[in-house]
């Protein structure tokens, strides 16, 4: 009996989609990866941003403050790797970058400064690589989640001890409202 259960276990490992669960796994790694690079590019080009529209807009200083808060938030919660964190900081630091063009658009010198323009087109392009990357680990997180699910792989992932991975996808209230701009001047 002895000598049937380790062939029978193997071929039930092999057969049952372990490797393609770790391949799945680290594919959905690879993508969170990226994602934090970008969100840590991002917050990387905050602090040039803020003190270009600082040099312009002095007496800002509250908003400045919400950026830069806003931003250590999502260093934090790139280090910490959780999704939700990461998506949810996101979102702050999204709210607070608002504001903070909310601020640019009363200097319009600012808006034609050659440093500021480069660094919010670079700021731009970040968050167009962020959306790509979030939907890329999303659908890695997609096809681990469901491969995981099925049979037989389901009942590898049990033995295993494969667990569904979270999407990356904002919890914070409000989070999926667009923010009101009103650039009008209080009277």
């Amino acid at each position: 009996m002895r000598r049937l259960t380790l062939p029978l276990a193997l071929l039930l490992v092999t057969g049952c989609g372990y490797n393609t669960i770790q391949r799945y796994d680290e594919q959905a790694n690879s993508a969170k990866q990226n994602i934090e690079v970008q969100l840590q590019r991002r917050a990387d080009l905050i602090p040039n941003l803020v003190n270009t529209v600082k040099g312009y807009a002095a007496h800002e200083e509250a908003v400045f403050t919400q950026v830069t808060n806003a931003r250590a938030g999502l260093v934090g919660a790139v280090q910490k790797g959780d999704p939700v964190e990461m998506a949810n900081a996101n979102n702050e630091l999204t709210t607070a970058l608002g504001r903070l063009m909310v601020v640019v658009e009363a200097y319009p010198n600012l808006k034609a400064d050659q440093q500021f323009t480069g660094l919010r087109d670079e700021l731009t392009g970040t968050e167009n690589r962020i959306a790509v990357a979030r939907t890329d680990y999303n659908n890695a997180v997609q096809t681990y989640n469901t491969y995981i699910r099925t049979l037989p792989q389901s009942l590898t992932a049990k033995v295993t001890g494969a667990k569904p991975r979270e999407y990356f996808e904002v919890t914070t209230p409000g989070a999926r409202t667009a923010p009101t701009v009103d650039f009008s001047k209080p009277k």
